[in-house]
């Protein structure tokens, strides 16, 4: 009697629990997500065309979606349990937000390509529009004058941006003036400054004057640097918030001065989101076409010099010819942006590689150490 007592006392032994990561997938999962999909699918085309008279496919698409986020959750609730099921929906919407913003861009990107790569020839690179007559062919373009001004204006850019918007970042993030404040808002307030209001600016102030020089490219220049300085600003300044302030009290307590730790400790920790920064900056002005407008003018022929006289651009190229009514014209604009796009690219992994030696030639640096006896 006292073994029977025992055996219903003591409860049956089952092995140990499996742990598992809410955000591992499994083929299970997979398979899961799959039939979600199928069934809200199937259930949608039911309800809105069977039952219901539906409006159009853009409709179909957001009731399915819906149908299969609840389904999912629900399923995966009753395998894995509620904290799995919210894990699994928020992957889910992640998802698909990236590649709702994936699908436009790519898009974007082959139409461009599919255009523009018909009419790209080597001469495009090698001579201006100088020679070229309207009614000449898409393939007889040139642009070297265009690209050899975004390169200038950018550069320019660049000479004047990345030391105001590291110093700036610098006195916002390492000081205690009272200026702070209201520096920060003005950074604020310009970063969303609109390109052509920029533009317009440097028009009324340095152009339309009787005194002035004048269209140019280094009047492009200061439009572009007020688009790109806060923006570079901006970025720095979150970078700097994330060197961790042991490596600044550290060095203090070296008997480093505080612009010594921020040279010497804080700027090269940095290095990376500085980098970041600036690709940002570029991102932001390369393919700016309105301040162009009123500032660089643009020109047919090719101009080295971006302090006198106009100068064009790849986007003033591009709008140039884009909105002409003769097919080759518009060829033409197509054969720029394409261009475009490749020199954006060129210089972001241009930007990167130069960050990431730098960054691997610190790293395998050999350390210096004392005297062995």
């Amino acid at each position: 009697m006292t073994a029977t007592l025992d055996e219903t006392r003591t409860p049956p032994r089952s092995g140990p629990p499996v742990r598992r990561r809410t955000s591992a997938t499994t083929p299970q999962d997979r398979w899961v997500a799959l039939g979600c999909a199928a069934s809200a699918t199937l259930l949608t085309w039911f309800v809105m065309h069977e039952l219901l008279t539906s409006p159009g496919w853009l409709a179909d698409l957001a009731v399915a979606y819906l149908l299969y986020l609840v389904m999912l959750f629900l399923v995966t609730r009753d395998r894995l349990g509620r904290l799995a099921a919210v894990d699994k929906l928020v992957s889910a919407v992640v998802v698909s937000g990236a590649i709702g913003l994936l699908v436009p861009l790519l898009f974007l990107l082959g139409y461009i390509v599919f255009k523009g790569v018909p009419n790209l020839r080597a001469g495009f690179f090698t001579h201006d529009m100088g020679g070229v007559a309207p009614t000449d062919p898409a393939t007889a373009t040139g642009g070297l004058h265009a690209i050899l001004g975004t390169l200038e204006q950018t550069a320019l850019a660049l000479v004047f941006v990345v030391p105001l918007g590291v110093l700036t970042a610098v006195f916002l993030n390492e000081t205690r003036s009272r200026f702070r404040r209201p520096v920060r808002i003005f950074v604020d307030a310009m970063s969303g400054l609109p390109s052509v209001v920029a533009g317009l600016f440097v028009y009324a102030a340095l152009i339309m004057p009787p005194v002035a020089g004048g269209f140019s490219g280094f009047m492009a220049t200061l439009a572009l640097t007020m688009i790109m300085l806060p923006t570079v600003t901006r970025t720095v300044d979150v970078v700097l918030r994330l060197v961790p302030d042991g490596l600044r009290e550290a060095s203090l307590a070296l008997g480093a001065s505080r612009a010594r730790t921020v040279w010497s400790v804080v700027l090269p920790t940095a290095r990376t989101g500085v980098s970041t920064a600036i690709i940002l900056g570029i991102a932001r002005v390369v393919g700016e076409t309105a301040p162009l407008l009123f500032t660089s003018f643009g020109s047919l022929a090719m101009n080295y010099n971006p302090f006198s006289g106009p100068q064009e651009s790849l986007p003033r190229f591009v709008y140039r010819y884009i909105k002409e009514p003769l097919e080759s014209a518009q060829q033409r604009g197509y054969v720029g942006a394409l261009v475009l796009i490749l020199l954006i690219f060129a210089l972001f992994a241009l930007t990167r590689l130069i960050g990431r030696k730098r960054w691997s030639k610190r790293r395998k640096a050999p350390r210096k150490t004392g005297a062995t006896p």
